[in-house]
């Protein structure tokens, strides 16, 4: 037989006509197999099991590869038929049938193992023997193809292209159809189980709980998968089906924890500082190098992989013009080349991948580790050194400074790159340029070398800035700390007005700033013109020809190059920006730490001494001449209770402070034998549940628990509360009673069962009756067998102490037990002297010689009258039908986060808030000109050029030159307008969001405060106004112009050749399909970020302010690693979020290197002359940059979606409600109001919030004008909150207050709030002066607070300071002991001297002669007034006119003192026995 007649076998159409034959076979297959899944479906409904989902192996890849294999065969059937030209019907009906078919086989595959879950452990047999025939025949036309090319019989080449593919998907589908196995999702199905197995249930719901415990997929993912970001898949179609939550976020390999990098770091950081100088700068970076060498190497790696991929394509352009134009070096030259870009894109796109990926792993690492360093010294500062760095300062180190070293990992790598790539380009530019080349390099080095003392400018307004944003911040802290005081006082606005002031300052420096970098900026935007137009200039002058391969490549070159330059002016400000960060936070490690020698530990049980000090002297302050503590010798065996008295300023809170190991020690000895606990007198309460608080990091050993709370009176507490112990306290406490906040501090010291206890005047903030319970259940109680040390100054307390120490001046001047120091003629006689003169007031009224004027007058005008009142008014509340209106829930919730995708209302405002958006038309304008400007440029120097050497010049080398060089002009001018006009508007912008948000936030009411912890407020004024401020501004611009960028090389490239929109429309439908896939859990995943870094704030902000506290219980390590904990919820957040990223980008990189590809196999495909080579060059010259652009753009996108949430967390505090006015022009009082300072009370009922129940429930009562009233009542009565409500701080919900005839809610808030006078319970003084403390409104002259000091007892303590009424008050006042803070806000009263005076346990903190000074001033100056005085020692109302006793937020008794004494079995009379008892 003939070999001619098998020829057949070889003929195109054959082969076609068999595959053709194939694609109906498997599109039937598909066909039956879809009807077969219907018929399972149908089958099943009735029957639904609830089971694990299993997904055959390989599954998604598979699926990938059939819908690939579709699409290429629609882009080469439409290729076939509209440009090679191909009419047999033939090949074109087998392209049309394998897009049919092989569409049909991946949505029956989706449907089966995607929608169904089918439960085959294989794919379908049908489509495994269809997938084994189709690879036998794309290995058959593959064989033709090669017998061809041997034969060198001419064929078309897209044949080969064609089986090539086809070849490579069938041997996938064949590993893949005999290598699958099943595989279990750990996604469980939502259907109802029938058989009624809650088995599955049960581990749904623990599933849910614990999300976030599984380890993320990245720690044992494959090589294919870590390539390409696989790991990442199930993430993201979590957040594609549903919006993430943290614990949908997998936990960090323990590589990428900190609590494993930390101890490395820190032990890294100590080798390099083992000669015990100081942490310095040189010291943390070689810490921060070693703590990741490994990884930095790598990235290294990655980024000369990068770089060397970078300039091949501008390499081979001129060589792949010459190919254009007909000159061939080799046979296939074409297909050569395309190869060789194809795979330095590849390189390219992967190591460009990998370096981001690992960088980003770095940076989080670094981040962590830096926290956790500045957190812990935090803890460990001495008292000296806190006072040089406020809490505010501390925050920034946290927040902007490790985030800035962080993110300085993608940089690091900078200098050297740069080096690399511009030697590189040299190279490149030699071989086609030759000599000219050296200008090129002058040029470069001369644009560098400007930006030298650019960038010493920018590191000075760096470091200026940073230094006003402490200050602002510090003052932010310590304001919304003490908001409730500024609202009482009606000081916001002035204090506002502070932050504004500090704000200005800030805002002068980033002015500086962002115009210095913007100069920066526009002069690396126009260098890459002024270099290539040097380097042609030479080139002409040196009689170098210039032609179009030879000018292109140099172009291709200098595109390459614009990367280096263009991020030498952010590597040059971000190494500046890392430079200041790295030595604020260095100098801050410097800062001294508490000595650990001042305390010898003795072993617990091996001494009957508890405390022994020799020879001590302690000193707050080493540079004070006078030690704090002077020659104190005491010895406190085990068992002991020792009392502290004395005067207010005597040193008794600073001898706690001694024992603790908190003062610095001059000389002596502090010995202390077992473990101790501390109660200090300025509660300090974490936000959380009440049972957290009391167990402080115990277990919860339920009988100790119980005895606990009963001791400290407790369970009636929490038998209020709606949710008992499980109830969630508001940051610090807000939402307590200061005597709740006390004895929950009390149970917390006890239940830690400690040897020693120290008490810091814990009886201070309760009532008599429960200071009697909690000393004789606590220290006479538990604390029988322990040793106990108690500051007080109430003196029926020290009888029962085996010791007492009398202090003045921070010496014990008497020591021993009450009746030995009682026969001698001391400072402890004044004490008692005051005590028993306080005491016998007691005994006037009960004598009844108390003023019948005044008696008469309150029975008469008030007494019975207003018992009637209340009789009526309280009627029907006992039911507790108020109480249960409106639903319970918890004060402080989670903090709320916007979910879906950010709304473009938020882009519209932040871009139309500076000038109503009009600025943007025009900065849209100028960088449109640019780049058209840009190719413009590109176009002349193609077109005017010649081909080859040979070639005539279509123009004269000066007309070249100068039309170049017009281009470059108006480049440069359109770049100038575009940087400064940006520069306006971020800047305007970011003004007025700071101004609104603040505005909302000191003008929101007061609930707001007590359901929001600080830190959500902080991490919006500094991170996420940081973003405002520095990152947005450029992010929003860089958008913009890659978008016009990405248009114009998309134009350039098409101009060329219209089919590559065959390739674009599908590639960037694919583009958008994985971006639209990709946003919903990015954006979730940024928003848990922001979410995530609020705790770590606000965690930070409470530890400071509790830290002597939490030292006190030897509880650092735990606090240490809560941080930590903390930090990793962060953390992953941030590593998955930036994984996502790359995950999006590595596939619309690989994308984009696909079509760039393609667009190369068209040049090499069209015949000789039908287009310019010239052109054709250009166009690979623009398309080099395709993959990087557009994934930059998607990048730039992503990072826009991510910053952007910056401005929607500021607008969300933009439009908090508002408080009532400050003052209604229409309503305002008269200047006298009011006239008498009487107050009417009108079935008054309060609720702190909408949710939550009734704590004042219908209270009607009158208070006289010029009367003095004491409200008395169990801790938790109600007593603050009524004084809240007066001062309006809480809008009653029903019911009214009137004073001297007027509503007070009908009037201004502040005509309110400054016409009446407060001592709040809470002393507090700001940071500033004595006199910015006493007139923070500056109404006052010199010689009337000095007036007021001396009527309050201050006058000779503040002439003894050097400053006199400019003397410092440190943060928080800290400086000054907490009874001489009360006296200044004393102070305060009398410079005011209103017709209204409230007393919130103004008299708790300080002594019993103190008091009794207090009093009498306050009889002296407010005789004429109305005093509300709210008071746990009974001593201090029981000279009052009136007194008013409150019960679970009703009135249980009002009347005089001597009515109410008269009835033995009144609330009151049974009070005021049980404290004269106590007291005898």
């Amino acid at each position: 037989m003939s070999s001619d007649t098998f020829d057949f076998l070889l003929k195109p159409i054959f082969l076609h006509g068999f595959s053709a034959s194939l694609q109906v076979v498997l599109l039937l297959s598909s066909l039956v197999l879809w009807v077969v899944n219907r018929d399972e479906e149908t089958g099943g409904e009735g029957s639904k099991e609830r089971f694990r989902q299993s997904k055959v192996s390989w599954y998604k890849q598979t699926l990938a590869c059939c819908f690939v294999v579709s699409a290429f065969n629609i882009v080469w059937g439409l290729l076939s038929y509209f440009y090679w030209y191909t009419n047999e019907l033939v090949t074109l009906s087998d392209y049309v049938l394998k897009t049919l078919a092989w569409g049909a086989t991946g949505v029956v595959l989706h449907c089966r193992f995607s929608i169904n879950h089918s439960k085959q452990k294989r794919f379908p047999f049908l489509l495994r023997i269809c997938w084994v025939f189709y690879f036998s025949i794309s290995c058959y036309s593959l064989v033709v193809d090669i017998v061809f090319m041997k034969k060198h019989v001419s064929f078309p080449s897209q044949y080969l292209a064609s089986d090539v593919f086809s070849v490579i998907t069938g041997l996938f589908l064949c590993f893949v159809a005999f290598s699958s196995r099943n595989e279990v999702d750990d996604t469980l199905l939502e259907e109802p189980l029938l058989n009624g197995d809650s088995s599955v249930s049960h581990v749904a719901d623990s599933s849910e709980k614990k999300g976030g415990d599984t380890i993320t997929p990245y720690s044992n993912a494959g090589i294919f998968s870590l390539l390409t970001f696989s790991w990442m898949g199930p993430l993201i179609a979590t957040g594609n089906k549903k919006t993430l939550d943290l614990e949908d976020v997998p936990q960090l390999d323990s590589s990428l924890s900190v609590i494993g990098a930390f101890p490395k770091f820190r032990n890294r950081l100590q080798a390099a500082n083992s000669e015990g100088t100081g942490v310095t700068t040189l010291k943390l970076v070689k810490a921060l190098f070693l703590s990741a060498w490994k990884d930095i190497l790598l990235t290294g790696l990655f980024m000369f992989m990068y770089s060397v991929a970078l300039y091949v394509g501008p390499y081979l352009i001129d060589t792949f013009v010459q190919y254009l134009n007909g000159k061939r070096e080799f046979k296939n030259e074409g297909y050569h080349l395309v190869t060789a870009f194809f795979v330095a894109k590849l390189v390219e796109c992967i190591s460009e991948t990998w370096f981001i990926f690992k960088s980003q792993q770095v940076g989080l690492r670094w981040r962590a580790v830096l926290t956790a360093m500045v957190y812990n010294k935090g803890l460990t500062l001495s008292c000296q050194s806190k006072q040089s760095k406020t809490s505010g300062e501390i925050i920034n180190f946290m927040t902007v400074d490790a985030d800035r070293i962080g993110n300085f990992c993608w940089y690091m790598h900078h200098p050297w790159k740069i080096a690399l790539q511009v030697a590189l380009a040299l190279l490149v530019l030699y071989k086609n340029l030759g000599a000219a080349t050296f200008a090129a390099l002058v040029t470069t080095v001369l644009v560098m070398l400007v930006n030298i003392p650019l960038g010493k400018v920018e590191e000075n307004f760096q470091e200026k800035l940073m230094g006003s944003k402490d200050e602002r911040m510090k003052s932010t802290s310590e304001i919304l700390r003490n908001m409730r005081i500024l609202k009482l006082q009606g000081w916001e606005m002035k204090f506002l007005s502070k932050i504004i002031g500090l704000r200005n300052i800030e805002e002068g420096w980033l002015k500086r700033f962002v115009y210095t970098s913007s100069m920066s900026s526009i002069i690396f935007w126009v260098s890459p013109s002024f270099v290539s137009l040097s380097t042609f200039g030479a080139c002409i002058y040196l009689g170098i020809a210039l032609e179009t391969g030879k000018i292109l490549s140099a172009l291709a070159t200098f595109r390459v190059l614009e990367q280096p330059i263009f991020s030498l002016p952010g590597m040059i400000s971000m190494i500046v920006q890392t430079k200041v960060s790295l030595d604020r936070i260095a100098s801050f490690l410097r800062l001294d730490d508490m000595r650990p020698d001042v305390i010898e530990k003795l072993p617990r049980g091996s001494s009957d001494i508890a405390i022994e000090i020799i020879d001590g002297n302690f000193s707050w302050d080493l540079s004070s001449p006078t030690p704090t503590i002077r020659d104190l010798n005491l010895k406190v065996l085990h068992g002991m209770r020792v009392a502290v008295c004395g005067t207010v300023g005597s040193g008794k809170s600073s001898l706690l402070s001694c024992i603790l190991g908190e003062l610095t020690k001059i000389s002596g000895t502090l010995k202390l034998c077992g473990t101790k606990a501390y109660v200090p007198q300025s509660p300090w309460i974490q936000s959380g549940k009440i049972e957290d608080n009391i167990l402080f990091g115990k277990e919860m050993e339920r009988e100790m628990y119980e005895r606990v709370l009963e001791a400290c009176s407790l369970n009636k507490d929490l038998e209020i509360l709606s949710y008992g112990d499980q109830t969630v306290i508001g940051e610090r406490g807000i939402n307590l009673s200061g005597g709740q906040k006390q004895r929950i501090q009390i149970a917390r010291a006890l239940y830690q069962d400690a040897d020693i206890y120290l008490f810091d005047d814990p009886f201070s903030a309760v009532d008599a009756h429960t200071g009697s319970h909690l000393f004789k259940e606590v220290l006479l109680g538990l604390l029988s067998s322990k040793t106990v040390i108690y500051v007080t100054h109430q003196l029926e307390y020290l009888p029962a102490a085996d010791l007492i120490l009398v202090m003045r001046n921070g010496s014990i001047i008497q020591a021993g037990k009450y009746n030995d120091i009682l026969d001698s003629r001391s400072d402890f006689m004044e004490l008692v002297g005051a005590h028993e003169k306080a005491l016998s007031a007691l005994d006037t009224v009960e004598a009844g010689t108390v003023s019948e004027k005044c008696v008469s007058e309150a029975d008469g005008a008030g007494g019975s009258v207003i018992r009637e009142m209340q009789k009526d008014g309280n009627e029907g509340n006992e039911s507790g039908e108020v109480d249960d209106v409106g639903p319970k829930g918890q004060l402080v919730e989670e903090e709320e986060r916007e979910k879906g995708k950010v709304r473009f209302s938020v882009y519209w405002k932040y871009i139309t808030t500076a000038y109503g958006g009009a600025l943007i038309p025009f900065i849209l304008l100028v960088e449109i000109l640019f780049q058209v400007f840009q190719i413009g440029s590109n176009y002349w120097m193609a077109l005017a050029s010649p081909v080859s050497a040979a070639a005539e010049p279509p123009t004269g080398s000066l007309t070249l030159i100068l039309v170049y060089f017009a281009f470059a002009i108006a480049s440069a001018f359109c770049v100038f307008g575009s940087s400064i006009l940006v520069r306006i508007a971020g800047y305007k912008t970011a003004t007025l969001l700071f101004e609104k948000m603040h505005l909302c936030i000191f003008r929101a009411p007061m609930s707001f405060f007590d359901s929001t912890p600080s830190g959500r407020i902080l991490s919006r004024a500094s991170t996420d106004q940081s973003a405002v401020d520095l990152n947005i501004p450029d992010q929003v611009a860089s958008v913009a112009f890659s978008v016009i960028q990405l248009l114009g090389i998309i134009a350039v490239m098409s101009q060329v050749a219209w089919k590559i929109f065959i390739i674009f429309i599908p590639v960037v439908a694919t583009c958008i399909w994985y971006q639209q896939y990709y946003i919903s859990s990015a954006r979730e995943l940024s928003r848990l970020i922001g979410v995530c870094k609020a705790p770590i704030v606000h965690n930070f902000s409470e530890t400071i302010s509790g830290a002597t506290t939490i030292r006190g219980f030897d509880q650092e390590s735990r606090f240490q690693q809560k941080n930590m904990v903390l930090m990793d919820a962060y953390s992953r957040t941030r590593f998955h979020s930036s994984s996502a990223k790359l995950w999006l980008c590595f596939r619309l990189d690989i994308l984009a290197s696909l079509t760039f590809a393609f667009s190369l196999f068209f040049l090499i495909s069209i015949p000789d002359g039908i287009i310019d080579p010239g052109i054709a060059g250009l166009a690979v010259t623009y398309g080099l940059t395709l993959n990087s652009l557009q994934a930059n753009l998607i990048w730039l996108i992503c990072g826009m979606a991510d910053k952007i949430i910056s401005v929607e967390r500021i607008l969300q505090y933009s439009i908090i409600p508002s408080e009532p006015a400050l003052v209604i022009e229409t309503n305002c009082p008269d200047r006298s109001w009011p006239f008498r300072g009487e107050v009417c009370i009108h079935d008054l009922q309060v609720r702190y919030a909408p949710h939550m129940p009734l704590v004042l429930r219908g209270l009607t009562c009158t208070f006289l004008g010029g009367l003095k009233t004491g409200i008395v009542g169990r801790t938790g009565s109600g007593k603050t909150t009524l004084i809240q409500t007066l001062f309006r701080i809480v809008e009653p919900a029903a019911g009214r207050i009137i004073i001297d005839g007027v509503n007070i809610s009908s009037i201004g808030l502040h005509d309110l709030r400054l016409r009446l006078s407060i001592i709040p319970q809470d002393p507090t003084m700001f940071e500033g002066t004595v006199r910015s403390n006493l007139d923070p409104l500056e109404e006052y002259r010199d010689e009337q607070i000095w007036e007021a000091l001396d009527m309050c007892q201050l006058g000779d303590e503040v002439r003894k300071k050097e400053g006199k009424l400019d003397s410092p008050v440190s943060e928080n006042g800290e400086n000054w002991s907490m009874g001489q803070r009360q006296l200044v806000c004393l102070g305060r009263v009398l410079l005011k001297k209103s017709k209204i005076l409230v007393l919130d346990e103004a008299t708790a903190s300080v002594d019993t002669v103190t008091d009794n000074l207090i009093q009498t001033t306050l009889k002296d100056h407010f005789s004429d007034c109305t005093v509300i005085t709210i008071a746990h020692r009974i001593t201090s109302v029981l000279d009052s006119d009136m007194v008013l006793l409150l019960s679970q937020g009703v009135i249980e008794e009002y009347d005089s003192p001597a009515s109410l004494l008269e009835n033995k079995f009144s609330s009151f009379a049974q009070l005021v026995a049980e404290y004269t008892t106590r007291s005898k």
